[in-house]
């Protein structure tokens, strides 16, 4: 786990060799280890390193023998022992036992093609100068981040976006991406907060030559079938592939420990894991002072099941003076205040290893979520066309409505107030429209919501504390299966995760299987209400300075009151505002 960052300037103008070091250094959390860079006229690749994998030769960039290729990477490729067997007695034997030299080696043997193979979560950087280009490449669900900024001569690359500004990009806000921002709670992939600033998409990669950069796409959901078969079928294929993915996210020279709440995803990781440990499991987890968002019960209740050690932290759920430090981490603002809870934990595990693995995923593949039992419980939405099924899907996602933005919106943000959210996911609904409803809906969440927020949490997080954060129910395999799974089997009679909890209830048993969703999150709404307590108010009349010039004052100072006073409930729409305020004080935009 590292990060990488570096250039590629079509003039061939070298940035100084303090910059570029600065580039690194901002981003040193993810890899504190290490940091090594090549660096060759108008180019420069860069890593920070945060050693788990062959922690004595594990450096980075690798180069080749004749010193025309340099790799870095952040992540993991989990079947690099795999891949590294076949290359063995070939002219591309691996001299070391790194998973980057795995890509180096695969790359040299089979050009870009090789990416198809690899079962990982990664962000690539290759130089190769026989062809004098410049690839970046991203993993198929965006587990790991990838941000570029191009303005035709040069173009800056990084694990996050504040090593592109230390690189010399100018931050300056992208008003349309805010606009994203207000629709969905978070900037929907591949835009960012930032002018000029875009995600390399999941699965996809970039070329960059002298002449151009083109975006291919190496990896597409959408080309998988939903298949008809018996629930056995489905409910045996499940556990042997979430196994086999949590047994290679075991593969480490370090050890690993993983986040427990409890619930069906967390239960089930540490299920299969403690299958495979040849040494004491430890499991991290925030436990609250106030019941109602305490879980700590069932986190104990499933680290006794399979013999954990449950390390736990109780603390009260007023986490604001940690949010600056999450937008920070994150840089781009985001209204889901469950980072504030997750760098808690994440902070907990780091003070005893080094990687945890997570349940990410399993909501988004599966149907775990409330939203989508609400949203399918009228019969009548399966009959709809289909754009009026994705404008419905779309309204019951959305944080601000139309007619909300034209009441919230001012200067440079209003022209954006007419905009129809729909567009955001109109491309996606396009890909899958032959697939069934369901599967639709999950399909947008787990091409937008999951790269564009709730894999930002862990990786971020996480990373922030140089903690890596693997997640098992992304492995491409267990990803490809769960979209061959026909809807109905997902969300079934009103149960979420029909299909899922079915698997595994023998593993985890029925109370851990069938209990009620607990979201991770802090009561942000409640303490808007609470008059004794002012420092949420403090934090409201802080940053209304730096948002008053796109949003209107009287209108968000209105909406804080209605909500004080019980009238509505405006927490997202609130706390929206406020993490714009602070993010956009955060980074001076």
């Amino acid at each position: 786990m590292c990060g990488i960052f570096g250039y590629y300037d079509r003039h061939s103008v070298s940035m100084s060799v303090e910059q570029l070091v600065q580039m690194g250094r901002v981003i040193e959390h993810r890899g504190p280890d290490d940091q090594g860079i090549y660096q060759h006229a108008g180019l420069a690749l860069g890593n920070q390193r945060l050693s788990i994998i062959d922690i004595a030769q594990g450096h980075q960039p690798f180069v080749s023998d004749d010193g025309q290729i340099v790799v870095v990477q952040n992540g993991e490729i989990f079947n690099h022992l795999e891949l590294a067997a076949e290359l063995k007695n070939t002219p591309f034997a691996c001299r070391t036992h790194s998973d980057t030299e795995v890509l180096l080696r695969l790359y040299e043997k089979e050009g870009v093609g090789f990416l198809s193979r690899l079962n990982g979560m990664f962000a690539i950087a290759i130089w190769d100068a026989h062809q004098q280009s410049l690839y970046l490449i991203r993993d198929r669900l965006g587990v790991k981040p990838l941000f570029v900024a191009d303005d035709g001569q040069r173009l800056l690359f990084a694990s996050e976006i504040k090593s592109i500004l230390a690189g010399g990009w100018p931050a300056r806000p992208d008003y349309a991406a805010l606009d994203s921002y207000f629709s969905l709670n978070y900037v929907a992939p591949p835009q960012t907060a930032f002018m000029g600033v875009q995600h390399v998409m999941a699965g996809h990669y970039l070329q960059i030559t002298p002449h151009k950069t083109a975006s291919v796409c190496w990896w597409d959901l959408a080309r998988i079938e939903q298949e008809e078969r018996s629930e056995s079928a489905w409910t045996e294929e499940f556990l042997s592939l979430l196994d086999d993915a949590v047994r290679l996210r075991l593969r480490s020279d370090v050890p690993v420990g993983a986040f427990l709440s409890g619930g069906v995803d967390s239960s089930t990781i540490v299920g299969l894991m403690a299958k495979h440990m040849d040494y004491p499991l430890k499991t991290f987890c925030i436990g609250f002072n106030d019941p109602r968002f305490d879980e700590s019960a069932f986190a104990a209740q499933a680290a006794s099941r399979f013999g954990s050690t449950l390390i736990m932290e109780r603390v009260d759920a007023d986490m604001l003076s940690t949010w600056p430090k999450t937008i920070y981490h994150c840089d781009q603002p985001h209204g889901d205040v469950s980072f504030m809870p997750t760098l808690r934990v994440a902070e907990l595990a780091a003070k005893h290893l080094k990687v945890v693995l997570t349940g990410d995923g399993g909501d988004e593949l599966f149907a775990g979520y409330e939203k989508y039992q609400s949203f399918f419980a009228n019969p009548s939405v399966f009959d709809l066309s289909d754009s009026e099924f994705q404008h419905r899907y779309m309204t019951s996602i959305s944080l601000l409505s139309q007619s909300q933005k034209q009441q919230l919106y001012r200067g440079q943000l209003a022209p954006f107030a007419t905009a129809q959210g729909s567009d955001i996911t109109a491309p996606w609904f396009e890909k899958v429209k032959h697939w069934d409803r369901i599967n639709q809906a999950l399909y947008i969440d787990t091409m937008l919501l999951l790269p564009g927020n709730n894999l930002v949490k862990p990786d971020r997080m996480g990373m922030a504390v140089s903690l890596e954060a693997r997640t098992p129910f992304l492995d491409y395999r267990m990803v490809e299966f769960a979209f061959k799974i026909p809807g109905h089997l997902k969300l079934k009679d009103g149960e979420t995760k029909y299909i899922f909890k079915k698997a595994v209830r023998e593993l985890i048993g029925d109370e851990l299987a069938y209990r009620k969703k607990q979201m991770f999150t802090v009561p942000v709404g409640e303490w808007m209400k609470n008059q004794q307590d002012n420092s949420l108010s403090q934090l409201f009349q802080d940053v209304l300075p730096y948002i008053d010039d796109c949003i209107e004052k009287a209108t968000l100072q209105a909406l804080w009151q209605q909500h004080a006073h019980g009238l509505i409930n405006a927490t997202r729409e609130i706390r929206a505002c406020l993490a714009l305020g602070l993010w956009r004080k955060a980074f001076a935009v």
